[in-house]
């Protein structure tokens, strides 16, 4: 980003630092094989794979520490009849149907039983989803987003988690999306309004001070 552009925004205010709460969750943004199968319509490439790395070594600390792991997912009968207009638009997420090997978690994670998986047919983890009232019976009230991709659904459950009433942590390193420019845009964006921007050994030592027993 130019000089300029970080004076305009910090001229207004933005990328104003939040105090980050004392019962963070940890949220698994659609990390299915669509991203990293190379004959994909929706394959990520390198973007996709720095982001599940980094996901997964959040994932173990969490665990770790106690913070509560919860993972959402995409899935679609087949031929997309609760897509609505969003599948209409976007036919590669047809990679999504039930039954399809793309609409599978990806490798590198074992969600355990005890852990949410939040099923949903939109961009935002919460709409028409029951995660807002299971993140509040758990007293969570910072919610770090990791997930793909960081201008789709990432993005969107960004602006969802802060309008729900959450301190919004956005993992950048465990993010990604099909190229760098849409990734960093959509990241300088969420900075500035809605969520502040954490590197992977931030993230791990907020998990740490703020472990539950």
């Amino acid at each position: 980003m130019s000089e300029a552009l970080d004076a305009n925004y910090e001229q207004a205010g933005y990328h104003f630092k939040q105090n980050l709460g004392l019962k963070p969750a940890l949220l698994l943004v659609d990390f299915a094989k669509a991203y990293f199968k190379k004959d994909s319509p929706l394959f990520g490439g390198p973007l996709c794979e720095t982001a599940r790395e980094a996901a997964v070594e959040l994932t173990n600390s969490a665990r770790k520490n106690n913070v509560p792991v919860i993972f959402t997912e995409v899935l679609y009968r087949p031929g997309g009849l609760d897509g609505g207009a969003f599948y209409s638009k976007v036919p590669a997420l047809s990679c999504f149907d039930q039954g399809r090997e793309t609409q599978e978690l990806c490798d590198g994670f074992d969600k355990r039983d005890t852990e949410l998986m939040i099923t949903k047919q939109y961009p935002s983890a919460f709409f028409g989803t029951s995660l807002s009232a299971s993140l509040a019976f758990l007293k969570v009230d910072t919610l770090v987003i990791a997930g793909l991709t960081t201008s789709g659904c990432v993005r969107a459950t960004c602006i969802d988690s802060i309008s729900s009433g959450f301190i919004t942590v956005i993992a950048e390193d465990a993010c990604g999306d099909r190229a760098m420019e849409p990734h960093q845009a959509n990241l300088f964006d969420m900075s500035a309004k809605y969520a502040d921007l954490m590197k992977n050994h931030e993230v791990l030592d907020y998990f740490k001070s703020s472990k539950v027993t």
